[in-house]
């Protein structure tokens, strides 16, 4: 059978809203690493972890699932083939070439953040490399069953939040955040191969892919009159309570954290859907979003090397912590500034069509 799938125009708004999460988590980048910010002191940090990489890990979930395409061996080891090709060597480079400019010990830096479930912040394409992986080889599994059911893709939703929910019960795992005894060797491995990170975000994945299989039955879910204002309002009891209020405690804190993960990402997702006609390729906004949205792997790749070091803007979000229009300004306008930067280094690159094809996976 053919390998091609039958390709459908590109959902524009799509594209925009990848853009908008790129901008998100280029701009969370210089709050943290550029101003030196921690998560108590800042008043965007806090907010945008809750639902900026989420959202990311949702829109690839969403594009992962392909109606038309034939599951066979030869296919599934196509796809696998391609996305180790795209994913591990650009990673592998910019992560070497990243650590060399940044420190000045190259190799004890390299085996640091070899240590680390983050690897020096080039985790999220191995994490969502492990995460194609486990989806293709379900969704050839999948094809293999005679009947066609919501079961099995919903069996492995519930899978991946069990997963997730391990992350925040310190009493019982010791990869959990807050675990006070000596780590385990399970926990090194986990934080070596950076499985860590796919339990932390491959339920998003999932939902996207969900939303996708059911697009129809989404977009009616999402026009219905009732629908919006429920969600606005668990969402916002959600967040405060994840944030400020702290009702739930112990074990029982996941569930406001989550609830607002999974709400933020929805209302952001469903207001990029709303006001598509406002990002399509004639809207100026539009075209570039929809520009950065698909170069989000070149500038995840390169803005690492162009981080600013300001830790005299941190202190001054220490000393005066309720700013968060002037936070999130100065993040997005910096970070604006460096995809910018990373985009032109993308298109230097990409003169060579040796570096297109191996450090950003384009063969056109």
């Amino acid at each position: 059978m053919e390998n091609s799938v039958v390709k459908k125009p590109r959902l524009e708004w799509l594209d925009a809203l990848r853009g908008f999460t790129m901008i998100l988590v280029v701009a969370n980048h210089v709050a943290g690493l550029g101003f030196g910010e921690v998560w108590s002191h800042s008043s965007s940090i806090p907010f945008l972890i809750l639902f900026r990489m989420p959202l990311f890990f949702f829109v690839s979930g969403f594009l992962a699932y392909k109606a038309s395409q034939v599951w066979n061996m030869k296919n599934w080891g196509t796809l696998v083939g391609k996305k180790l090709r795209v994913q591990i060597i650009p990673t592998v480079v910019f992560f070497f070439l990243a650590t060399a400019i940044l420190n000045k010990n190259f190799w004890p830096a390299v085996v640091s953040n070899f240590h680390l479930s983050t690897k020096g912040g080039y985790w999220f394409t191995i994490a969502l490399l492990y995460m194609f992986l486990i989806y293709y080889t379900f969704a050839y599994l999948e094809s293999k069953l005679k009947w066609k059911s919501w079961i099995p893709i919903t069996l492995l939703f519930i899978v991946s939040m069990c997963f997730y929910e391990t992350n925040y019960q310190p009493k019982y795992f010791s990869w959990a955040i807050g675990y006070k005894n000596a780590k385990t060797d399970l926990c090194y491995f986990l934080q070596d191969s950076t499985f860590l990170q796919v339990f932390l975000y491959f339920p998003f994945f999932l939902y996207g892919n969900i939303v996708h299989r059911y697009w129809e039955k989404a977009q009616k879910v999402m026009e219905s009159k009732w629908f919006f204002p429920i969600v606005v309002v668990i969402v916002v009891w959600a967040t405060f309570d994840a944030l400020r209020w702290h009702h739930l405690r112990m074990a029982w804190a996941i569930i406001p954290l989550t609830v607002s993960r999974f709400g933020l990402l929805t209302i952001t997702f469903m207001y990029f859907y709303h006001y598509q006609a406002y990002f399509t390729k004639l809207s100026p906004i539009g075209a570039s979003l929809q520009y950065i949205g698909r170069r989000t792997l070149d500038i995840y790749l390169i803005h690492f090397i162009f981080m600013p070091e300001l830790p005299s803007v941190g202190a001054f979000f220490k000393s005066y912590p309720h700013n968060f229009v002037l936070d999130i300004v100065l993040s997005v306008v910096l970070g604006l500034v460096i995809i910018g930067f990373s985009i032109i280094t993308s298109n230097i690159l990409r003169i060579s069509p040796f570096f297109k094809k191996w450090l950003f996976g384009r063969n056109k």
